[in-house]
């Protein structure tokens, strides 16, 4: 059951921006908090960004001052508006929605889905 569908990757230049959306099926989006994660290759999926039930949000360090998650309650989606990006963010993005907030952070619960590849060129 596809519950969290990803869009909006692609390739842009250095420093340019990307947006990317999440939808979200109506149960799934009252879950506690939803995130996005991305993979590089090579390396584990990590935590990017959530934004919780009550619109409270997180950013890992590295892409602090960069990204905004966001969340549009009528349409049901979940955004990830990415400015300045760096051929480190070259990865594919993934969004997934949790019960809990140790579960949200810990990039490694439920299903995944085939996500979305943002590729970064320098």
């Amino acid at each position: 059951q596809v519950q969290l569908v990803e869009s909006g990757g692609g390739l842009v230049q250095a420093g340019g921006s990307l947006r990317l959306s999440c939808a979200v099926s109506e149960s799934t989006f009252s879950r506690s908090a939803i995130g996005w994660y991305r993979q590089a290759p090579g390396k584990q999926r990590e935590v990017v960004a959530y934004i919780t039930s009550d619109d409270i949000t997180n950013y890992t360090d590295s892409v602090k001052g960069r990204f905004t998650i966001s969340r549009d309650n009528a349409k049901n989606t979940v955004l990830l508006q990415m400015n300045r990006l760096k051929p480190e963010d070259t990865a594919v993005y993934y969004c997934n929605a949790a019960f809990s907030l140790l579960q949200v952070v810990s990039a490694d619960f439920g299903s995944w889905g085939q996500g979305t590849q943002v590729t970064v060129s320098s």
